[in-house]
């Protein structure tokens, strides 16, 4: 049997940061790859956002760095995907496989997936003119022609934020009216670079020949004829899917599937806490998931020195930031 103070499932920028600040602290980490290694940043080309790096940073590149440093200070990193978890009593037992690992605290940094418009193409082009993240990506298209897929709150949300950095921006919506919330859709609206494509889906996007995106063929839903649209990239804002499962039933999740979190990144069981995406719905930013990764480690690490939220230990992990 191995057993281990502090486990974290998830290698993106929470998980990472939490396996940093734990090691800090010596409770020499277990570091579960778990779900989408690496995160989501995985998935994109260059980091323009991230503190630190003045000319940017590739996606990959600053999760490897994040990863190599967390081990430098004793996390321990173990390849595959968590296939059970059992929070119904202390130590918590967590199987790998056949593999079974016990643990006396449980950060859950499993984040969310972006959902996809399943064309194949969509994924194979992501990073080079697709995107599921106009706040990480709207920089890099300003002056130009872009579309964003999608009806609902966080559509329009996106739109509004790349209407101000795009030339024009072509909502593409499969049903005749929006899902988003009454002031989302007026704001939107009100945007003068902004035209929507009603009763309308994305069925391919082009080039991936020439590894970035030129324009989209729209088919209209109704009649099923297809257009041409060109633009320079396309913003997939159809949603996203907290990595829940192995915990639903077990802790307390909002309407949408997330973790609630409730006095830092505590869970609705004691010892089990959660960061990043998995419990954010709203900012969803590499720099937000780390620092919820960073408020994750400390309170796992006041929860296993037995000190109240509100009172610092001495010499605690919370003391040893530069």
């Amino acid at each position: 049997m191995t057993h281990r103070q502090v486990t974290i499932i998830g290698t993106g920028p929470a998980g990472l940061t939490a396996a940093l600040y734990a090691g800090r602290a010596n409770l020499t980490p277990l570091v579960i790859e778990g779900i989408e290694k690496g995160g989501q940043l995985m998935l994109t080309t260059a980091v323009d956002n991230y503190p630190g790096f003045r000319d940017g940073i590739m996606g990959p590149d600053l999760m490897e760095e994040m990863r190599v440093q967390a081990g430098r200070f004793g996390a321990d990193f173990v390849e595959g995907d968590v296939t059970a978890l059992d929070l119904s009593q202390r130590p918590f037992r967590v199987s790998v496989g056949k593999t079974e690992f016990f643990t006396d605290a449980l950060i859950l940094a499993t984040g969310a997936s972006a959902k996809w418009l399943e064309l194949g193409v969509d994924k194979q082009l992501s990073g080079k003119g697709v995107s599921t993240c106009a706040t990480c990506d709207g920089f890099f298209f300003r002056g130009r022609d872009i579309a964003v897929v999608g009806g609902g709150d966080t559509a329009m949300e996106e739109t509004i934020y790349l209407s101000k950095l795009a030339k024009t921006v072509t909502v593409i919506h499969r049903r005749d009216s929006l899902r988003a919330s009454k002031v989302m859709q007026d704001k939107a609206m009100s945007m003068p670079n902004v035209r929507f494509l009603w009763n309308s889906e994305v069925v391919d996007i082009k080039d991936p020949a020439q590894n970035m995106v030129t324009g989209l063929v729209v088919r209209n839903v109704l009649t099923g004829s297809l257009t041409d649209l060109a633009v320079d990239g396309v913003f997939i804002a159809i949603g996203h899917i907290p990595n829940t499962r192995l915990v639903a039933g077990q802790l307390d999740l909002d309407a949408g599937g997330y973790i609630v979190t409730h006095d830092g990144s505590r869970t609705s069981v004691p010892g089990v806490f959660a960061a990043g995406d998995v419990q954010d719905h709203i900012y969803r930013q590499a720099v937000t998931a780390a620092g919820s990764g960073c408020m994750a480690a400390i309170d796992a690490e006041r929860f296993l020195s037995g000190v109240a939220l509100e009172t610092p230990s001495v010499g605690s992990l919370a003391d040893a930031h530069p």
